[in-house]
């Protein structure tokens, strides 16, 4: 008996680690196939992919100092860090540059997104509570609709006028149109200022996936059992002593029943609380069942290495076809793939199920080619294979309900399942990057093994990105690395609808 850790995640490997490190016993399950989690890298016939890109910063020394301790230092590679947005055929420094972006957009349109600042400076939008009405009454409505609205409304699947405005505030901090044309006139430096953006990152040389592919094999050297392919499909516990006292897996060889002193659990937590015997109270599992995701998925595309393109990644803000960002992982690391040669990753988010999510793998691969070829960075016929990879759960969505969601769920385990840690992205619903989950396993893991009282819950609370240089003074409290606040889908109304009467009997 030890501490069972559900999920091989950058979270659960590194609570795996750092346990062993402590002389605990670990056992580890991954319900999928392989380690990383959606840190993972997807190898197929020799090409390596990583599922949404990985860039290897972070202002925590614990969390530096562990991926050194893990990879040597050949292991890495220094790369530059560069991404540019395409729009209607054009290239755009990003972060914006003022002058590169007017002379992209030409001397008409140019004079036309000037006019359209102007007029919305004198006349700004009356509903300016939304993304739209707060981006447009600051850029105008030309700029708004180029460099906003289209991607926006792609990664998150819902109108800008349905996205609140102080997300806006948080992620176009410092922004003016006003200031960058003066800076781009007077200053060598005429970027539009958001937060500074680091300029160049580590990165695993065959991809992240290799971090975690070699903290598996320490874990397993140390000690550890780590088995793959193993969903944990019930988490016992025991209501007189409000603990965990075993999980039931299913796997490979069949189902078992695995007993722990501790469970540090990365599988979504609305999962984890469904999965709890005896049954949580109704009303916990309405709002685990309340939680939602938004997924996505890559086509990757291989090509000539004449096609591609410095970038790591193109953010696509062409409103005439569905990808949302599209990668060159040569430029990530020539490991990745192979002589002559290199694969463009299209991404598109979606919500799992939807038509897109469901459509077969070559009609995406049909329909990656063609909107590539249309947005002129292929030529007809260069497409030599191309392969799909989904991903579900890859953002936890923030809506109306999910903080009183979360602290009903919080308070519950907190009281009725005392050993049960969760931590990471989808163990805590919050929408973490990289080195913010394996902080919050290293926390969780101190206060099982040393008996702190860290609070993993506050991780991640700060409204700057980590890989800013200097974050803000005097900020307020946020919900951590940006992402926007959802509305409820019509679907989600009727269920809550249909669960207040039983909500309000239960208060």
């Amino acid at each position: 008996m030890g501490i069972v850790v559900i999920g091989a995640g950058p979270a659960g490997l590194t609570a795996a680690y750092q346990a062993l490190k402590h002389g605990a016993e670990v056992e580890v399950l991954e319900a999928d196939d392989v380690v990383g989690g959606i840190s993972r890298t997807v190898e197929r016939d020799g090409w390596r992919f990583d599922i949404g890109g990985h860039r290897f910063f972070t202002k925590v020394p614990q969390v530096e100092m562990l991926w050194h301790e893990l990879l040597p230092g050949e292991d890495f590679l220094t790369r530059p860090r560069m991404s540019r947005i395409l729009y209607r055929g054009r290239l755009f420094d990003y972060p914006l540059r003022a002058m590169n972006a007017l002379r992209n957009l030409g001397a008409a349109e140019a004079v036309r997104c000037v006019g359209s600042y102007v007029s919305a400076r004198l006349r700004p939008p009356h509903d300016q509570t939304h993304f739209e009405g707060w981006v447009a009454a600051r850029f105008g409505w030309r700029l708004y609709s180029i460099f906003f609205k289209t991607y926006t409304e792609k990664v998150w699947g819902i109108p800008a006028t349905m996205l609140q405005a102080d997300w806006a505030a948080q992620r176009i901090k410092n922004l003016s149109l006003a200031r960058a044309v003066l800076n781009a006139v007077f200053s060598r430096s005429n970027r539009f200022r958001t937060t500074s953006l680091i300029e160049r990152f580590q990165y695993p040389k065959y991809g992240p996936g290799m971090m975690w592919e070699r903290c598996a094999e320490r874990v397993r050297q140390r000690g550890g059992r780590l088995s793959t392919s193993t969903r944990v499909t019930t988490v016992h516990r025991d209501p007189e002593q409000h603990r965990a006292v075993a999980v039931a897996v299913d796997g490979p060889h069949g189902q078992s029943i695995v007993p722990a002193t501790d469970v540090v659990s990365t599988m979504p937590i609305s999962e984890l609380v469904l999965a709890m015997h005896p049954p949580a109270p109704d009303h916990v599992r309405a709002c685990a069942e309340d939680l939602r995701h938004r997924d996505f998925l890559t086509v990757a595309l291989v090509v000539p290495e004449q096609f591609s393109f410095p970038d790591n990644w193109i953010y696509v803000h062409d409103p005439d076809v569905r990808v949302g960002r599209i990668q060159n992982f040569g430029s990530w690391s020539p490991y990745l793939v192979k002589d002559g040669r290199t694969c463009l990753g299209l991404e598109y988010f979606v919500f799992e199920g939807d038509e897109l999510w469901r459509r077969p793998d070559d009609d995406l691969i049909a329909l990656a080619t063609a909107e590539v070829q249309r947005l002129r960075l292929i030529e007809p016929g260069v497409v030599q294979a191309g392969y799909v990879v989904r991903v579900p759960k890859a953002y936890p969505v923030y809506d109306g309900r999910y903080e009183r969601n979360l602290a009903v769920i919080r308070d519950w385990l907190a009281r009725a399942a005392v050993n049960v840690h969760p931590v990471g992205r989808n163990g805590m619903h919050r929408y973490n990057n990289q080195d913010h989950s394996m902080l919050t396993a290293m926390l969780a893991v101190e206060n099982i093994l040393r008996g702190t009282t860290h609070d993993v819950w506050s991780v991640n609370v700060e409204d700057d990105y980590q890989e800013s240089h200097t974050g803000a003074r005097n900020r307020p409290a946020g919900t951590g690395r940006a992402a926007p606040m959802l509305p409820p889908s019509s679907r989600d109304r009727r269920l809550a609808t249909a669960r207040a009467p039983m909500r309000s009997a239960l208060q």
